[in-house]
């Protein structure tokens, strides 16, 4: 998982090179990480065995990446990574917070195919009404999905999961989500934050919940009991965050990334390069080559 979010963060000519060449593609490839993943369950990588299941569909990840970034340079040209992002946002929202409603019952190729498509339309509607203020826009949309993965990865649907009736537990899953995304926004320019710091610690967040909740399965965390173990999960959670959101920007500047590029790299290195190799290893390599148990 290492080698693979270092090549991904500096492995193209050095971290800012990385960051605008490789950027793009892996942005608007996610969207299609969480449809093989959460929606066709690794298919078609299925159909192969072995190490050769995650293999056949990182090739279509990446094939699938490269084609919807020229798609998305065409539509968004210099802001194609604010787009990105609306369109992976919007799919972890159908996907988690919204339960896969109401796709979920068209069948599992279908109705994955129908989810990126709808948030592809939903990710472009975004863009084009935040066209004006799309690095406020960026920092909003990744403040959002730090809620998305606390609520729907650290915590594992919990409040929301004790709400019986579908239609109120949906709505207030969203709502909630949605505000605490608005919230911690908020937070950080009234801290004095500009939208790209925002990104960049929101970005170390999401990274750090998916290593600490997915990678690692809330170890040692889960030891203990359920309010405990998700307290201590939580707080380990928050200590990597800040350790990301500190040596980062170091490790940037010590490596030649110009100032004003500074956040954008740390970004890409924990939502591009981090992020997604975990999400690489754990939800479509099922671990391989090494597998727990």
């Amino acid at each position: 998982m290492l080698p693979v979010a270092g090549l991904l963060a500096a492995g193209a000519g050095g971290p800012a090179h990385s960051a605008a060449l490789l950027g793009p593609v892996v942005t608007f490839a996610l969207p299609l990480v969480a449809m093989i993943a959460f929606w066709w369950e690794d298919w078609p990588g299925t159909l192969a065995r072995g190490g050769w299941s995650g293999l056949s569909d990182t090739a279509i990840v990446v094939a699938g990446g490269l084609l919807l970034a020229a798609v998305g340079r065409a539509i968004g040209g210099t802001g194609a990574i604010a787009l990105a992002a609306g369109i992976f946002t919007a799919m972890l929202q159908l996907t988690l917070v919204c339960e896969r409603w109401p796709l979920d019952g068209f069948g599992r190729i279908r109705s994955g195919i129908a989810a990126l498509l709808l948030c592809w339309v939903a990710g472009v509607a975004g863009y084009l009404l935040a066209a004006r203020v799309l690095e406020e826009y960026g920092a909003w949309l990744t403040a959002v999905g730090v809620w998305q993965m606390i609520f729907y990865v650290a915590l594992r649907g919990w409040p929301f999961t004790r709400i019986g009736a579908r239609a109120v537990r949906l709505v207030s899953a969203n709502a909630a989500v949605v505000a605490c995304g608005w919230g911690t926004y908020a937070i950080g320019r009234l801290a004095g934050w500009a939208p790209g710091r925002i990104t960049a610690v929101c970005g170390a967040g999401i990274a750090a919940v998916l290593v600490v909740s997915m990678l690692f399965e809330a170890w040692p965390a889960i030891r203990l009991g359920l309010l405990p173990g998700r307290g201590l999960a939580l707080l380990i959670t928050l200590l990597l965050t800040a350790v990301l959101s500190w040596t980062l920007p170091m490790l940037a500047r010590r490596t030649g990334v110009p100032g004003t590029e500074v956040n954008g790299w740390v970004a890409h290195a924990t939502l591009n390069a981090l992020s997604l190799a975990v999400i690489l290893h754990v939800a479509v390599w099922r671990r391989w080559p090494v597998r727990s148990g």
